[in-house]
């Protein structure tokens, strides 16, 4: 029996059944979205090791992969050999009274097993067939495999990431795989709703090669403006200042003066009420210019503050700006917990487990209520039962190796 939905969130999508074919990190974050939103997701594995995820340890949180458990929670799993035409069956069979499809084999893998958009929605005219990848699905990359750090040297993120005479750097978090997830996420709801509508599926694409280039999108607006390609600038942006992280006494506070209003704050706040009549600092766009000799007064100041108090007095004069915290700072701020983004995932193997919520709220609520990421294949038998499956047959599907 399924409980009934505690919050605005679980209501959303209740009633929803998706086949997840996912693996590692852009696909399950999708459906857990989807999951986080109320639908029924079916985590489908390799019958050996499953998701690759579940090796990515350590850390671990008790005997399992702390990735994964970031990434697969209010999912079930049934493992199934997909390179074997039962398996394949298996699929189908469950795609017949499913509203979503999600799968992040390569271009051309989900076809050759009678798994394409085409064949499935011969048999289910309404089904949304997602596919994620790494290049794209045209294209002479289009087979390639791809994962987050390639794709961020692969679309010019890597090259403007990191400081001035440094090598280049990776973004640390998977800003493309999870970025790439949203967007699958996102194209899903608005295919669900054209279903409602139309009573048609559709077939949704997302890859991480164009999740790259959309992140890159004000810079390449930019470099196509002026021609001067953008450069490692280190927490700076080139189109404002300051705007940029400045050293503290005890740590580093980050200064957003987005305009010239906000400038004025600033130096209100830091007692340097006569920089904005300085020619050199007048506007944005002089400002930008002298952007060096900017830097040097403030930091000048700010070396002489405590961070903390920087913060203090910039946040009474309205002037945007964030202490630099470590994660463990971030996660014990007040403002995290009046948020409610942190919540708790009970776990078999270890108590106090928490995990983050959706980043945003319906009626002002998060779903409360979270399943733990499943065993591998620890649904097959109840989900091949309730297809249909006789007993005897899901025994000797088993015995040769094709569910667990």
């Amino acid at each position: 029996m399924t409980a009934e939905p505690s919050s605005a969130m679980e209501q959303v999508l209740q009633g929803i059944r998706v086949l997840d074919l996912t693996q590692n990190v852009a696909g399950p974050f999708c459906t857990q979205i989807l999951g986080d939103m109320g639908a029924e997701v079916i985590k489908i594995e390799r019958t050996g090791s499953g998701d690759d995820t579940r090796a990515w340890q350590p850390p671990s949180w008790g005997a399992r992969s702390s990735t994964f458990l970031a990434l697969n929670r209010n999912k079930k799993s049934l493992a199934v050999d997909l390179d074997t035409p039962q398996g394949v069956d298996i699929v189908k069979a469950l795609a017949r009274d499913a509203d979503v499809l999600v799968h992040s084999l390569k271009p051309g893998s989900a076809e050759s097993r009678g798994l394409g958009d085409e064949a499935l929605r011969a048999l289910n005219p309404a089904l949304v067939y997602c596919a994620i990848s790494a290049f794209g699905q045209q294209g002479p990359l289009r087979a390639q495999p791809g994962y987050d750090p390639l794709m961020q040297a692969y679309t010019g993120i890597m090259s403007v990431t990191g400081s001035e005479g440094d090598p280049p750097a990776r973004v640390s978090v998977s800003l493309i795989d999870m970025g790439t997830g949203m967007w699958a996420a996102m194209g899903i709801l608005a295919a669900l709703l054209r279903v409602k509508l139309t009573g048609k599926g559709t077939t949704v694409s997302a890859s991480l090669l164009e999740t790259g280039v959309g992140w890159m999108s004000i810079l390449i607006a930019n470099y196509r403006a002026s021609g001067v390609l953008p450069r490692r600038m280190g927490t700076a942006m080139a189109m404002t200042a300051p705007y940029e992280l400045f050293q503290a006494a005890d740590g580093a506070v980050f200064i957003a003066a987005g305009n010239d209003r906000l400038f004025q704050k600033v130096c209100v706040a830091l007692d340097l009420e006569a920089l904005p009549r300085d020619e050199r600092y007048a506007s944005n766009a002089v400002r930008v210019r002298n952007r060096q000799a900017l830097h040097e007064t403030i930091e000048q100041r700010t070396l002489a503050l405590g961070a903390a108090d920087i913060a203090r007095r910039l946040q009474r004069q309205g002037a945007p700006c964030s202490v630099l915290n470590n994660v463990q700072q971030m996660l014990e701020s007040e403002q995290v917990a009046a948020v409610g983004i942190m919540q708790e995932l009970d776990i078999q193997d270890g108590d106090g487990h928490q995990v983050v919520g959706l980043p945003f709220t319906l009626d002002g609520q998060r779903r409360t209520r979270h399943d733990a990421p499943p065993e591998l294949g620890q649904h097959t038998r109840a989900l091949l039962d309730a297809a249909g499956y006789p007993a005897a047959s899901v025994d000797d599907l088993i015995a040769r190796g094709v569910i667990r």
